[in-house]
């Protein structure tokens, strides 16, 4: 798959519909994207004041969203609140802050964070679970995990972070799929040697607002900050992040009524003889003993799914974002 505009070479990224077109030039348009995780029903946008998009954010506002975030988070101080321009510029930054080091990565998982390390000049190595990382000063995990959906319980993760930071190292938890699944997060057990980053553009269904936030100690907090430079988080972000993540309800509303898509999804992919692996309540990936097939024929519907070089018989699957979407995909799942 191709990358897009702004993306490192060689790591494939769901989203892409220039490459959907390319590979399926007379497909039913419009296209359905299901390649991704985002929520496909996104938090109502409020009216925004015309001085958010004609002034420079301000330090109040920026404060007012690191205190919604904290509030939302379970974090206590919103001094350890990073607000950013999306996640994975923060994936990219706090490599370029640590120093050489010896980092595993716990996958398979989203690519984008073995390789922002490597860039970065640290020797990275990808493990299949947090035992084997045992011997290393930075332990990159995400929780739940993109695309199998593994989940690691908050205690076990406590405990390596207390045994990185005794050492100088550091745990790096992305829990960019969090929010709506019935986990217990980590913005609560900040302290040394742990870093959390979250994710609002896939709980929210707004991608292209591009808001994330990093979660830590107030030092490394300042210090990403400060890599940022000024005005990293544009003011119309600033404006509909604070009112998404201060509204609670919405959020728990939005985590019963997506988990109720995903069992249905799952549903489906049993009916079409595919046998789900896990995911979360935003995506379900799952086997198929012909998934290159599948593939080519809901490609050729219009209908855009990831897939995996290194796993051919693994597709993953969005939801659905209304019934004439899920009727569409019905047709081909059958």
């Amino acid at each position: 798959m191709a990358r897009g505009p702004g993306m490192g070479d060689g790591i494939a990224h769901g989203g892409d519909l220039d490459a959907a077109r390319r590979l399926f030039p007379q497909a039913l348009e419009p296209w359905l994207d299901l390649s991704t995780g985002i929520n496909p029903v996104p938090y109502p946008c409020p009216v925004l004041d015309a001085s958010a998009f004609r002034g420079l954010p301000s330090a109040a506002d920026l404060g007012a969203l690191r205190a919604a975030a904290a509030d939302a988070y379970g974090v206590a101080d919103p001094d350890r609140i990073v607000a950013a321009p999306g996640t994975q510029i923060l994936i990219e930054t706090l490599p370029r802050l640590v120093t050489r080091a010896r980092v595993a990565v716990v996958g398979p998982t989203y690519a984008e964070h073995a390789a922002a390390w490597a860039r970065a000049g640290h020797a990275v190595v990808t493990v299949p679970g947090l035992g084997a990382a045992r011997d290393t000063d930075v332990v990159v995990v995400v929780n739940p995990n993109n695309p199998d959906g593994r989940t690691w319980e908050a205690g076990t993760l406590r405990a390596l972070a207390n045994d990185l930071a005794g050492r100088g190292g550091l745990l790096v938890v992305d829990e960019a799929f969090a929010d709506l699944e019935p986990i217990e997060t980590l913005g609560a057990s900040l302290g040394p040697g742990l870093v959390v980053l979250r994710s609002f553009g896939k709980t929210y269904g707004l991608a292209g607002i591009r808001l994330g936030f990093a979660l830590g100690e107030p030092g490394l907090a300042a210090a990403l900050a400060e890599a940022l430079g000024p005005w990293a988080v544009s003011g119309p972000a600033l404006a509909i992040g604070r009112a998404a993540l201060s509204d609670a309800p919405w959020r728990r509303e939005a985590a019963i009524a997506r988990a109720a898509d995903a069992a249905r999804l799952d549903r489906m992919i049993l009916r079409a003889g595919g046998t789900p692996i896990g995911g979360t309540c935003l995506f379900r990936t799952a086997d198929f003993p012909d998934a290159p097939g599948l593939f080519d024929r809901l490609g050729a519907a219009g209908i855009y799914v990831r897939r995996f070089a290194g796993t051919p018989a693994r597709l993953r699957f969005g939801l659905p974002p209304d019934k004439a979407a899920w009727c569409r995909l019905s047709r081909i799942l059958r």
